[in-house]
């Protein structure tokens, strides 16, 4: 048995030290920086121990507006982007012929690049002295105002990113729900069929409880991808996302290293910090709650 665990040991090793040079090392270390005040990168030195780092992030209106912005993308998006993904994937599910040419066609999207598909956003929304934009050409069709999605009112802006957010994230959700419903065994349905329920009962008492571990980790997951974006905000609004108040806790870090108001790697490690917590908490609910309605075949 102690040769077998070694071995198994052995094995773990290289992932082991992998984890621990780039993922325990970073974070430790961003830890420690975070309460290191003052420090000047240069000379790798600070003034003092403290949470001053803190209390700066958390009232810097670039920061709290950063993390407002997040917090509407991940209430928005995660929903719709899995709901839409759910019922798309039920659409295909229900089509035999044809049904891997659509998949691939919805997974497109996913390999596409993320500031190539936000170029194609731009001429669908922005308005130059040329054009509105497409979108403003159909509300127009309707008698709506023209409106300025990229550089206009902050809904406007916070839309177009929402809708960005979804259509990029959506096909790999699809991907996986549609493997997921693939997975489910038609005996199931074929009783149910045979006692007279009804498909909407089906769909609540056989489908979701069947696909419950992928929603979940599909819930999950995009929650941390969410918190995490940066670049699609980049890819519609520029790189100045604190003049454009689109900026999110990412990009926010990210400016505080390299951007114009960068060189504040004490700053930066905080708002990291906060950031990891906030991810940490909602996963740890997320996994309780997953814990009483996740049903695992």
């Amino acid at each position: 048995m102690d040769n077998k665990n070694s071995k198994a040991w052995l094995y773990l090793l290289p992932a082991l030290l992998f984890l621990g040079v780039f993922m325990v090392y970073p974070l430790i270390d961003v830890f420690i920086y975070s309460f290191e005040e003052g420090y000047n990168s240069a000379a790798q030195t600070f003034f003092g121990i403290g949470t001053y780092n803190y209390q700066y992030i958390l009232r810097d209106p670039y920061f709290l507006q950063a993390v407002k912005n997040t917090f509407i993308l991940v209430v928005i998006t995660v929903p719709i982007s899995t709901g839409l993904a759910l019922l798309i994937s039920l659409a295909l599910s229900s089509i035999q012929s044809l049904r891997k040419l659509f998949q691939t066609i919805y997974f497109l999207p996913y390999v596409t690049n993320t500031l190539a598909v936000g170029l194609v956003f731009m001429i669908l929304f922005k308005k130059t002295a040329f054009t509105d934009g497409m979108v403003n050409l159909l509300i127009g069709l309707f008698g709506g105002p023209s409106i300025d999605f990229i550089e206009g009112p902050y809904w406007a802006k916070m839309l177009v990113l929402c809708l960005y957010t979804i259509w990029v994230v959506m096909p790999f959700k699809i991907l996986i729900l549609t493997s997921a419903l693939a997975s489910v065994k038609q005996d199931y349905y074929n009783a149910a069929m045979v006692d007279g329920t009804s498909r909407a009962r089906m769909f609540t008492h056989i489908t979701l409880p069947m696909i419950s571990s992928s929603l979940f980790y599909l819930i999950i997951t995009g929650f941390i991808g969410a918190f995490k974006a940066y670049s699609d905000a980049v890819a519609l609004f520029g790189t100045n996302l604190n003049a454009a108040g689109m900026n999110t806790i990412v990009g926010y870090v990210y400016d505080m290293l390299y951007g114009d108001s960068g060189g504040f790697p004490s700053y930066a490690s905080a708002a990291a910090i906060i950031l990891f917590l906030i991810v940490l908490t909602i996963t740890c609910i997320n996994l309780l709650i997953s814990r009483k309605h996740v049903y695992h075949q």
